[in-house]
């Protein structure tokens, strides 16, 4: 349990300062809720704390070798796998690569990218909730392209997550999707 704490002050340093994209919310919510996620699907604590951590090496100073001495090479390795590997590559460039990376995952790797993307639908829904279409420009790419990856990512979630526990999450995200981006 400790071992948790840690994880979350780790993040709660990293993230300092950061706020999700366009807002003032402080980005830290994100990674908390990811963890939070995970914890309560019953996860093993190495998927909780990488879901605390997992976008620390990507948006912060953090480094792998780091969490892999504070924490585990386990936990390093689940980082890894859902941080993108060269963040000035194009856009649609870098969201096939997850894709890509996504069809020969490991469970493991599934449900921590599972419950990330459950956490951006969340925030997504919420501020397109609150703000409609207007949203939209303060991503990279417009609602089609997001509407692409997203749905892109829940066909690939379908076909690759059959662990019992994790099926009510695949569940949550396919209707969060849904609303967002009615066909």
């Amino acid at each position: 349990m400790n071992d948790l704490f840690a994880a979350i002050e780790f993040a709660v340093r990293a993230h300092a300062g950061q706020c999700r994209k366009g807002t003032s919310v402080p980005y830290i919510v994100h990674p908390l809720a990811v963890g939070r996620i995970l914890a309560e699907a019953g996860c093993v604590q190495e998927i909780v704390i990488a879901g605390f951590l997992h976008d620390t090496v990507e948006d912060t100073s953090v480094t792998l070798d780091e969490i892999r001495a504070e924490f585990s090479a386990r936990v390093a390795e689940l980082v890894a796998a859902v941080t993108e590997s060269d963040r000035s590559a194009a856009w649609k460039v870098r969201k096939q690569e997850t894709l890509d990376k996504l069809q020969v995952a490991a469970d493991d790797v599934l449900v921590l990218a599972l419950a990330d993307k459950i956490d951006n639908m969340r925030s997504i829904r919420t501020y397109f909730q609150r703000e409609g279409e207007q949203m939209w420009e303060r991503f990279n790419r417009p609602r089609k392209d997001q509407a692409w990856y997203f749905r892109s990512l829940g066909s690939c979630f379908q076909v690759r997550i059959h662990q019992r526990q994790v099926l009510e999450l695949l569940q949550k995200y396919i209707r969060l999707v849904d609303e967002v981006f009615p066909e």
